[in-house]
């Protein structure tokens, strides 16, 4: 099932030629993790939505709110059967014109499939990491936003395939570490717990925003917002990856270096007991 423009439709063919998310990665994407009929973290989704679609000049309709939003991916899932769902709601502009475009209205799709887990658990099996150093993210407003550009993504995910990794690291032009593939990154030394700042060129993360509030309020934890070096992840205690639909992935290994997970287990309790108390 597809909603397309809040018809649903068992039909996935109706994405024209035409269309600027296909052509020109005119889009913007929102990935949800909905549990019990709930979206989680929702008013932070739908605030970074709106905040990206009026950094891309999309003209946001008027009645495009928080909750015609949210009552159109209830309604989707609804008709999927599904009350525990990952949800990837896409905007994009509309259809025609070349670089620039003929309108600057939206379109939006919503996608969903079923969650394993309705709760967040920490990960048992292994994950190995190391750079990707191919290409880097450049700083800038842009590469904090979640577009339809993740074609570094795209290359890293199949550089780790091939060199028998479970994800890579994603720098930047200063060749500190911004991110993972799927996530942003926290890195645990002592007491003090660090993950890069926005202006260096991670994502915006509606996990790590959740993450931080919570360190905020943790007197056991030094909370730090700053660059990453390689050479900072080989001394460290643990490091680990936070998204949305997974919540808190502990990183393994990194080269030769073996991580623990205490902290990344004590702050998965922290905010399982955020969501139930929220």
């Amino acid at each position: 099932m597809v909603n397309f423009n809040g018809t649903i439709s068992k039909d996935t063919t109706q994405i024209d030629i035409e269309n600027r998310g296909l052509k020109y990665g005119d889009a913007l994407f929102e990935t949800l993790r909905v549990v019990g009929n709930k979206i989680l973290f929702w008013e932070d989704h739908y605030f970074r939505l709106m905040e990206s679609m009026r950094i891309l000049r999309m003209e946001i309709p008027m009645n495009f709110t928080m909750e015609f939003l949210e009552e159109e991916v209830l309604k989707t899932l609804k008709t999927m059967n599904l009350s525990n769902a990952r949800v990837r709601c896409t905007i994009y502009r509309g259809n025609g014109g070349l670089y620039l475009p003929n309108t600057n209205d939206i379109a939006y799709i919503i996608t969903a499939s079923e969650l394993s887990s309705p709760f967040y658990l920490l990960p048992e099996s292994t994950n190995e990491v190391d750079l990707y150093k191919d290409f880097y993210v450049n700083k800038g407003l842009l590469s904090t936003l979640k577009t339809n550009n993740k074609i570094i993504n795209v290359l890293g995910s199949i550089y780790a395939k091939e060199n028998g990794l479970d994800n890579c690291l994603l720098v930047n032009e200063d060749k500190n570490v911004i991110e993972a593939l799927n996530g942003n990154i926290f890195l645990v030394k002592g007491n003090t717990i660090k993950t890069p700042s926005i202006e260096d060129g991670c994502l915006k993360g509606i996990l790590r925003k959740q993450l931080l509030e919570i360190l905020e309020k943790a007197p056991n934890y030094e909370l730090k917002e700053e660059s990453i070096s390689p050479f900072e992840i080989q001394k460290a205690d643990e490091f680990f990856i936070t998204n949305v639909i997974q919540g808190i992935v502990p990183i393994t290994k990194y080269r030769k270096k073996q991580f623990e997970s205490s902290v990344a287990r004590d702050l998965l309790g922290k905010l399982n007991l955020k969501i139930r108390l929220g």
